[in-house]
């Protein structure tokens, strides 16, 4: 497959279609939310520190939840996703909950043709750079858009545990960078018996991958952990280690399930 707008074209149909059914499912918990709770985990949290005042471009947001959170925290969000379904969506959030947060639709790769600011804090999280081919070119947006000084975070599914197919009974899927991984998914891991099967396109980036990219970018990593839990229990035969950490049942304290690093910009691009 050509790592053009095929791929682009495919995963955005897939979002779309998610999208309407994650606004509508315990996964993501609308009603708690619009109350007022925040849906950002401890992982992250930890890394952004105190974003009272701080102006954050948060990539790959879905729907918002997260940008508005922060939002909520005294942040000033833009959010950018693929899905023009999860932007009007986002918007309409931000509209009810009367939070002057900026939305973007647009593929990643294209964001300089629609926003050029810089921002205190850039953040991105949990499947995110799966559904993106190049990690280089992602890492140079990461650091166009980080002023000198400021930082990136970011939090994600450690690529140990895209290795394995979706049940966790063998290693289906290369570690490092390879060939389009394109699947036809059915259901959604917000909602397993949700009515969708279609196809995605994705890649694994391994650690090596994301890190260098980063650092040849202009980025200096300052924190890196790889952590034994989910925060969402999202995967196939999971087991509640303690309230809200999730593991792979029968892999409980073998497999890293995420990561998180925290990096900050050196010079100015």
């Amino acid at each position: 497959m050509e790592q053009g707008k095929n791929y682009i074209e495919i995963n955005k149909a897939l979002w779309n279609e998610k999208t309407k059914h994650h606004l509508a499912s315990d996964f993501y918990d609308m009603p708690a939310f619009l109350a007022g709770e925040n849906t950002l985990k401890s992982p992250e949290l930890a890394l952004l520190g105190d974003v009272k005042g701080k102006r954050i471009l948060h990539l790959q947001c879905h729907f918002g939840q997260d940008s508005l959170s922060l939002a909520r925290m005294g942040a000033e969000v833009t959010g950018v996703d693929l899905s023009d379904k999860a932007i009007e969506a986002a918007n309409g959030l931000a509209k009810e909950l009367g939070l002057n947060t900026r939305f973007i639709c647009c593929d990643l790769y294209s964001l300089p043709q629609h926003l050029d600011e810089q921002f205190d804090i850039v953040f991105t999280s949990y499947g995110t750079i799966g559904w993106l081919p190049d990690i280089r070119a992602w890492a140079a947006i990461v650091a166009l858009y980080v002023r000198p000084e400021g930082k990136f975070v970011f939090a994600d599914f450690h690529p140990a545990l895209w290795m394995f197919d979706n049940n966790f009974t063998r290693v289906e899927y290369p570690y490092f960078n390879g060939e389009p991984i394109v699947e036809t998914e059915k259901g959604t891991y917000a909602d397993k018996n949700a009515d969708i099967e279609l196809e995605s396109v994705g890649w694994n980036h391994g650690l090596a991958e994301v890190m260098q990219s980063l650092i040849n970018a202009g980025l200096q990593i300052e924190v890196f952990e790889e952590l034994d839990f989910s925060p969402y229990d999202c995967f196939a035969k999971t087991v509640e280690i303690e309230p809200g950490k999730f593991q792979i049942k029968g892999m409980e304290n073998k497999l890293p399930i995420m990561y998180t690093l925290k990096a900050r910009k050196l010079w100015k691009s």
